[in-house]
């Protein structure tokens, strides 16, 4: 009989996971294969570890968890369900039901065609989100297939299903800064997609700011492309080519018109640019050393604190 692993990020969902649960075990109950469940509660604040010891308890062989020793981020998470995972299918899929669990029938079922070592979920719309993070996120997933030469589909989530194959080309990736989205893809592999009806949680607040959302994206951009350091150079080089013209042209006026102090104006605008250019090409030059920094450091991808 099939094993479907699956893995649950959790982080303060307290609320959800009851729901959640209770969902998911009306499609085990519709489904001819051995369900995992694997739980990796991020260092929530909440109550989701007594959550996950109460089912852990209860259904021993069914229900595992990993209790990190703080948050690492959902990526950390991701990562350590992985190679928790004992499966030979392996989903990921988050706890707050934003991720319809009816679907593993289907991916399920999909799966089975040949060549097909991934099914993944995907958003046919954006009904209920807020309209700024829509026009960002669509903005996101144009600039980076782009720049990238790893695309990734707008509108796909975490959500999918995967053989055990590709689940272990993914462990074999065992960098520090890591953007899973991206992963799916650069390992290769058959991938089939499935729309759904975008869905908002059925409890709890988003996890996911504005601006956490714009940080994980620049590290999509950073963790894929080169094409920020490029900007750099191309940059440098056309501030390089204006400061020449603005030479000779303070050169031949001074020589011609003999007028050393008009246009201080102009000068200082020209100064501001490229001190401001300068400092954009810095902080896209530190990124990419931060994380050099990060990775030859090895540390590990997360800390355990409890297992079962």
């Amino acid at each position: 009989m099939d094993k479907i692993s699956i893995i649950v990020p959790c982080y303060n969902e307290e609320e959800s996971l009851p729901l959640f649960f209770a969902a998911a075990e009306k499609i085990r109950e519709r489904m001819s294969v051995e369900f995992e469940y694997i739980f990796v509660n991020d260092g929530s604040k909440d109550k989701t570890l007594t959550i996950l010891r109460g089912l852990q308890q209860a259904l021993p062989e069914l229900v595992h968890y990993i209790d990190f020793s703080r948050n690492f981020g959902k990526e950390s998470a991701i990562y350590a369900g992985l190679q928790a995972s004992t499966g030979n299918y392996v989903t990921l899929m988050d706890a707050d039901l934003q991720d319809p669990p009816e679907m593993l029938i289907e991916m399920y079922a999909k799966i089975q065609e040949p060549d097909v070592d991934c099914v993944a979920a995907r958003r046919a719309d954006r009904s209920g989100e807020p309209w700024l993070r829509s026009v960002f996120s669509r903005l996101f997933y144009k600039i980076m297939n782009k720049i990238s030469e790893t695309p990734v589909v707008d509108g796909v989530r975490d959500f999918r299903l995967m053989t055990r194959q590709m689940t272990d080309a993914i462990l074999e990736l065992s960098e520090y800064n890591r953007f899973s989205k991206g992963l799916f893809t650069w390992v290769g592999f058959n991938t089939e997609y499935v729309a759904y009806e975008n869905r908002e949680r059925v409890a709890g607040d988003s996890h996911w700011s504005f601006f956490s959302l714009l940080r994980y994206s620049i590290d999509g951009f950073v963790n894929f492309s080169e094409a920020p350091l490029n900007l750099a150079v191309y940059a440098g080089m056309t501030v390089v080519f204006i400061d020449i013209i603005a030479v000779i042209f303070v050169f031949v006026r001074a020589l011609f018109w003999n007028d050393p102090v008009g246009g201080w104006a102009s000068t200082v605008v020209i100064i501001l640019f490229a001190f401001g250019v300068t400092l954009l090409m810095l902080g896209i030059i530190g990124k990419y050393i931060a994380k050099i920094f990060s990775e030859v450091k090895g540390r590990p991808i997360y800390i355990v604190k409890e297992k079962k």
